[in-house]
């Protein structure tokens, strides 16, 4: 099944089969299906009840099928204001309980979250830069709860920066010319 150039589908989960539209912003670059795909299935033993950031949340992929494949609540955290009114209303159309939007820049949405995350999806712009400053953010903030993940999407070839004594590489796979990992916090289980 052929998608819409401004469209992506959730996979599995109470959503299924359900396309998700999004508007056309700089930048914005939804996670292949595929890649989803696999990452759901890395998390899928951890993922029931869990309490999500979907930063840089662009379509709302990656958060959304978090919340259909039974996380509690998720934040999508997105800055360009015609993206937010997308996801606010595709949250509307799937009457998504536990899921809500918020407009702000990632990184200072990161300086200033308070209540540590079961699971950041984190999926910055590639030409931004992001990903370093936002992992040592997400380390010195301690936004994710010991045991809890971190997923992160980088061109081939970029390094994870979480690796530490107090993160752990989970899983770590290529598609094309995208790396992903999962890296999960290791201290204080």
């Amino acid at each position: 099944m052929k998608q819409g150039r401004n469209q992506v589908r959730i996979i599995a989960g109470k959503w299924r089969g359900r396309k998700i539209d999004f508007p056309t912003a700089n930048g914005l670059r939804p996670t292949p299906d595929r890649v989803r795909e696999t990452l759901f299935n890395w998390l899928q033993p951890w993922l029931p009840g869990t309490r999500c950031l979907d930063l840089f949340a662009g379509s709302g992929a990656l958060g959304l099928e978090a919340m259909s494949r039974g996380a509690q609540s998720v934040v999508l955290v997105e800055q360009d204001a015609s993206v937010v009114q997308s996801l606010m209303k595709t949250l509307e159309q799937l009457n998504a309980e536990g899921a809500d939007v918020v407009r702000d820049d990632g990184l200072q949405y990161l300086r200033q979250v308070h209540r540590p995350f079961d699971i950041v999806f984190l999926d910055p712009p590639f030409e931004q830069a992001l990903l370093g400053q936002c992992c040592q953010l997400i380390a010195q903030n301690n936004t994710v709860k010991p045991g809890g993940f971190v997923y992160t999407e980088a061109q081939r070839g970029q390094s994870v920066p979480l690796l530490s004594p107090q993160w752990a590489q989970y899983r770590s796979k290529q598609a094309g010319q995208v790396s992903y990992h999962l890296v999960q916090r290791v201290d204080g289980q």
